[in-house]
């Protein structure tokens, strides 16, 4: 308990240099940030040791109320991306809006242009250890990725998804109110 304290009195010395840094946030050390004035965190954001954020240019990266993350997330914005409310991400987390284009051969990649997509997490979402959640992904309301899954699309509200590439596995049906499994392919 008292890690966590100094880690909330050493994010307050960050929180004039933000957009916004809500009550009862904290960040474990090491960290490393980049663009303070665009990233946002609501109350309650609890990031523990390892996590690099960085926002490139002026993308911005917003983070709701009571937000848990694991150790090593890795976040990159050079548009937006937007983490709503309730949300857990475990250790070992990639989520960005910007990819390397690739095409040009001869080129090197990291000499190639960036191409961005929003990127949103919603509410109540869970998102297992190791998971990659690329450019353009939005996630609905309630739902759970899958350890090690490479995310990338649209999502609807209340499903699970999982497997590289991911796919949909199960949905909530609030008719029963149980989930179901959907025929994806993916055992």
């Amino acid at each position: 308990m008292l890690v966590k304290l100094i880690w909330m009195i050493r994010a307050i010395c960050y929180k004039p240099f933000m957009g916004q840094f809500g009550l009862y946030s904290y960040i474990g050390q090491p960290f490393y940030m980049r663009g303070f004035k665009n990233i946002c965190f609501g109350k309650k954001v609890r990031i523990y040791p390892g996590a690099r954020i960085e926002s490139l240019g002026n993308g911005k990266i917003v983070i709701g109320d009571d937000v848990s993350i694991g150790q090593c997330l890795h976040l990159i914005a050079s548009k937006k991306v937007l983490i709503e409310k309730n949300v857990t991400l475990s250790a070992n987390v990639f989520i960005s809006d910007v990819e390397h284009d690739y095409t040009e051969i001869g080129i090197h990649v990291m000499n190639q242009k960036l191409i961005t997509s929003t990127a949103v997490i919603g509410e109540n979402c869970f998102i297992g250890y190791g998971a990659v959640i690329r450019a353009g992904t939005v996630l609905g309301k309630q739902c759970v990725v899958g350890a090690n899954s490479v995310v990338k699309g649209v999502f609807p509200d209340g499903c699970v998804i999982a497997g590289n590439p991911a796919k949909i596995i199960k949905r909530y049906d609030a008719g029963s109110q149980k989930w179901e499994r959907v025929n994806s392919g993916i055992l």
